[in-house]
């Protein structure tokens, strides 16, 4: 690599947490910089963030729309390489269409998109246009998630039969939204968040999950979804059955009105030789259990570990590695694949979240929508 990739953002000015999350985990690995962005609704407080960042006045712009048309003119060896979106949902969908259109690869916060049609859309973009884009499901940057999707490759656990996954969080118990506390009152907004709450915010982590490690789909859903905040419209609790492609079961739990959890994201997959479980609060172990040996417990750069895990650990054993570095795996993993591109090279299944996982994401949420309208009844994904 010749030089850093060079990064224009939307969204995330003072005051947002997951802006500073992207732009952390973006600088972590030493492939990217931010030389330009159109960081709020505002052009006052855009211009004002991006100073805030160090950034040349001249590339902190008023809106999207003129970051992107006024980059584009900009010389090659000057102008961003890709946009990083970190709106809310319903500002993820425009900025990612112009970028797209104007020869910029995307990073997506998630879900992709405020609708399953919007969603679509950008995957035929994408298809037509070949630019790159990469939706930020996290968590499947944890170097013991890779352990755990290479161990289930590889057959380790035999024939998986039975799937667990939850998400709980708790900071929506109390009717939050009704504050100043601006990430409650988005997310509980059908205008601003979509037709899923906890489905969109945290539902799509557990079913991207999932999918990712197993290498299975979720062909079926029975969701019974609840709206306990006073007044949403949005559901902040689910319970969901599951089949898979297989035809192992499973099940899927997600809150956010938990009281007392914090981001208790989970799962646990069973075959008919053994058994994982990991946990995000504890994302450094990986705990195998098998028919006729011991449990074992893998950890980051420790014994045992195949290829796909080791490849993405950055310090030594014994030294914690979590949110921060797994969100930086799958920007290391889309820069590499942006610098393969740009030197003529191809990639073989490039291991980040893209767009077809963006729109599965919404299918799942449409789905299980549906499935509750009509009393948990069986709702197929597709």
């Amino acid at each position: 690599m010749s030089r850093k990739l060079r990064m224009g953002m939307v969204g995330g000015g003072a005051g947002s947490f997951i802006g500073d999350v992207h732009r952390k985990a973006a600088a972590i690995d030493g492939m990217i910089e931010l030389v330009c962005g159109a960081f709020s609704s505002t052009a006052e407080k855009s211009i004002a963030s991006g100073l805030a960042l160090n950034l040349d006045k001249n590339r902190c712009y008023g809106t999207f729309e003129e970051m992107i048309q006024k980059e584009k003119a900009l010389p090659e060896d000057i102008r961003m390489d890709f946009v990083a979106i970190v709106t809310p949902n319903h500002m993820h969908f425009p900025p990612a269409k112009m970028a797209l259109e104007y020869g910029f690869h995307v990073v997506s916060d998630k879900p992709v998109t405020l609708t399953l049609e919007e969603a679509v859309e950008l995957q035929n973009i994408v298809a037509k246009n070949g630019k790159l884009f990469a939706l930020t499901h996290n968590y499947t940057g944890n170097s013991m998630v890779k352990q755990a999707k290479a161990m289930v490759a590889k057959g380790e656990f035999g024939t998986i039969r039975k799937i667990q996954a939850q998400y709980l969080q708790g900071w929506l118990s109390t009717s939050l939204e009704k504050t100043e506390q601006k990430q409650a009152a988005w997310r509980v907004d059908p205008k601003r968040s979509g037709i899923g709450g906890a489905l969109g915010d945290i539902g799509t982590h557990a079913e991207n999950l999932i999918e990712y490690i197993t290498g299975l789909k979720i062909e079926e859903i029975a969701a019974d979804l609840g709206r306990f905040g006073e007044g949403r419209i949005l559901d902040d609790d689910g319970n969901m059955l599951i089949r898979m492609e297989n035809g192992a079961k499973g099940t899927i739990s997600i809150s956010q009105i938990a009281l007392g959890e914090e981001n208790n994201l989970g799962i646990k997959v069973y075959g008919t030789k053994g058994s994982l479980e990991w946990y995000q609060e504890n994302p450094n172990e990986l705990i195998t259990r098998w028919l006729e040996e011991p449990k074992k417990v893998y950890t980051p750069n420790g014994n045992g570990l195949h290829e796909e895990a080791l490849e993405v650990c950055r310090i030594p054993a014994g030294h914690p590695e979590g949110y921060l570095e797994a969100f930086a795996t799958i920007y290391k993993n889309f820069a590499t694949h942006v610098n393969a591109i740009n030197e003529g090279k191809s990639v073989e299944n490039p291991d980040y979240p893209t767009v077809e996982d963006g729109v599965r994401g919404m299918k799942f949420i449409y789905a299980a929508v549906e499935s509750d309208k009509n009393n948990a009844a069986w709702t197929k994904i597709n």
